[in-house]
């Protein structure tokens, strides 16, 4: 029985290892893309984007799943966020960038789960001013904001 334990405290701390790893080398791959290019390569790239070159680093650090909470805070503002990215793909990617830059993400994440974001995300969010202003601008015939659900 003690051999079993053993072995099977063994395999944990192997599995803890190897996911460490893979989360390592997750972190270091877009470092890596990046140190193949010139500094001027980067900035070309970050300006192709209407990116900083250090916004451009850290949107590809923090990866593809970084910008989540705003999709999830749109929705609770009563905002299709497809419809969104469809009818102002400027706006849309500048809320982006900002979501994935924020320092607030926790607060964001508690506020979501607790169902008061609407009332509490213009105390935290940098893309408060932005929303403020998507509401007050977008409104179709019906007075309805056609970004809404």
């Amino acid at each position: 029985m003690s051999e079993n334990l053993h072995s099977s405290t063994l395999q944990n701390t192997f599995a803890a290892i190897a996911r460490w790893v893979d989360r390592y080398r997750t972190i270091l791959d877009p470092m890596r893309q990046f140190g193949s290019c010139t500094a001027d390569e980067v900035r070309a790239m970050a300006h192709d984007l209407s990116l900083t070159p250090a916004d451009l680093v850290t949107l590809t650090r923090n990866g593809p799943e970084s910008a989540r909470l705003l999709v999830e805070l749109l929705k609770a503002l009563g905002v299709d966020p497809k419809k969104l990215a469809n009818q102002d793909p400027a706006m849309m990617r500048d809320l982006q960038r900002l979501c994935v830059t924020c320092g607030y993400k926790r607060q964001c994440e508690h506020d979501l789960r607790e169902g008061s974001s609407a009332a509490h995300y213009a105390e935290y969010c940098p893309n408060a001013y932005t929303l403020g202003l998507l509401f007050e601008s977008y409104s179709d015939e019906n007075g309805e904001k056609p970004v809404r659900h």
